[in-house]
Parts: structure tokens; C-alpha cells; sequence
């Protein structure tokens, strides 16, 4: 037995406290019943629920994966104007997943799929200060001055971007190779922050997720996440360790 908002969370509907809030608005069935109670406990295997008339089914099996994501696909589950998204890679899974947070058309590297809709939710949330590290390509070379700049934080979009750890990894053939650490996730952060010193970059992937690193995971290809890899991004977000999610 679970209680009510958790099942709800890991099923994707909404966040633990979006859910208390559903189910005290009186949005939320069991067994045709509308529960309001906080505390109103399940059995996945058995109760049946409904959100917002809805049916709100429990997943068969909770996956987690990551892909090397290649440049060229965009991290969508679908696009009207664009076939070629993430999606082809996780096909053959029985589950359907749903891509963890972004990673933009013409950048590649680690993505992280799953079906745990509370998982999901916290990844994303940038409350948990998750660490995502990059390695970026960039022409020609700025500063130190520059990379001090983005170091300390820029204004984009009216807001200052957070501290950001850079540390410079080479030079090949005219690019400066830089990794990058950020606790936040702002759309085209690395590009928009690099163009604001004049700089341009060439090429960007992202090889870590918090504790995940992606390692030689060949482009393209698809691993799944488990046992203590797993166990370590449920901790990084303070969630259970226990992958049963039972209480």
C-alpha cells in the first residue's frame, strides 16, 4: 500500500504537493469514490484510480535509461514539424518513457528517460541543484577575462545565471575544449551564455546528470540505469533508495 499522492506522483500526473492539492479539490477517484483524505492509501495492484476523469494507471514495470543522444534529434515526444525526435531510441521498450528535462537539436550526450513521473519531476525541478557537466567545442578562444565573466554568473533574459564551474580541458585545431559544470537549466544556456562574450560554440554534449556520468556509452546507444547507479540518482534528489517505492 502507497498513499494516494505518491501513486499519483509516480505516475506523472503531478509533484507529491500538486497532487494533495488534486486530491483535496476532489479531482481524484478510488474505486469510483472521490477521496479528499490527505492520507488515503492504495494497492497499485488492485485500486483503481481516476484523476480529473482520467484513469491514472499504474506502470507494469518503472524503467530508467540514458542514450548518448546524437546531434540532429530533438528532445520532443512528438513534432508536427519534425519526425526525427529522441523517441526512436526507446521505441523498442515496452514502457513508454518520457525524456528527463532538455537537450537541444544540435547538441548531443547523456539523456535520461523514465517512466517514474516523481523521479521525472524531481530531476527537472531546480530546487534539487542537480549537477550537469558538459564538454563544450568552442572557435577560436575567449578570454580569461570572458570565462571569469561566466564563471561568476551573466545577465540573461533579465536574470543572472548562477555560478557556473569551468575549468579549460585543451586546444585542436583552433577550438578551446572546456567542461562545464551547471546546477541549473535554462533553454540554450551554454550557447546564449558563450554568445554574450562574443564567442561561438561549436559543439556541446553533456556527459553527467548528478552521480550518472556517461562514459563510453557509444553514440546512439541506449543503457539502462539500475542497482546502485540508479540508487544514487534517487538519493541526489532525496527520494527512497528502495527502487519498490513502497512504504
Amino acid at each position: 500500500m502507497m498513499r494516494l499522492s505518491k501513486y499519483l506522483a509516480i505516475c506523472g500526473v503531478a509533484s507529491r504537493r500538486k497532487a494533495d492539492e488534486l486530491i483535496r479539490a476532489g479531482a481524484v477517484e478510488v474505486n469510483k469514490k472521490v477521496v479528499k483524505a490527505m492520507g488515503f492509501r492504495v494497492d497499485p495492484d488492485s485500486d483503481h484510480v481516476v484523476c480529473d476523469g482520467e484513469p491514472v494507471e499504474w506502470p507494469k514495470h518503472i524503467r530508467t535509461v540514458m542514450l548518448n543522444k546524437p546531434p540532429g534529434f530533438l528532445t520532443s515526444v512528438s513534432d508536427p514539424h519534425d519526425s526525427n525526435t529522441v523517441m526512436k531510441f526507446v521505441s523498442h521498450y515496452e514502457e513508454r518513457l518520457y525524456p528527463v528535462g532538455r537537450l537541444d537539436k544540435d547538441s548531443e550526450g547523456l539523456l535520461l528517460f523514465t517512466n517514474d513521473g516523481e523521479l521525472a519531476n524531481r530531476l527537472a525541478h531546480p530546487r534539487y541543484h542537480l549537477e550537469k557537466e558538459y564538454e563544450v567545442a568552442i572557435e577560436g578562444g575567449p578570454s580569461q577575462s570572458d570565462v571569469d565573466t561566466l564563471r561568476k554568473g551573466i545577465e540573461l533574459d533579465g536574470e543572472m545565471t548562477a555560478k557556473a564551474n569551468i575549468r579549460f580541458l585543451g586546444a585542436k585545431n583552433k577550438r578551446r575544449l572546456y567542461s562545464i559544470v551547471l546546477h541549473e537549466g535554462r533553454k540554450r544556456q551554454i550557447r546564449r551564455m558563450f554568445e554574450e562574450i562574443g564567442a561561438k560554440v561549436a559543439a556541446l554534449r553533456r556527459v553527467r546528470v548528478g552521480p550518472v556520468r556517461m562514459g563510453h556509452l557509444p553514440l546512439g546507444a541506449v543503457r539502462e540505469i539500475k542497482g546502485p547507479e540508479l540508487k544514487a540518482l534517487r538519493e541526489a534528489v532525496n527520494l527512497s533508495p528502495d527502487p519498490d517505492w513502497f512504504e
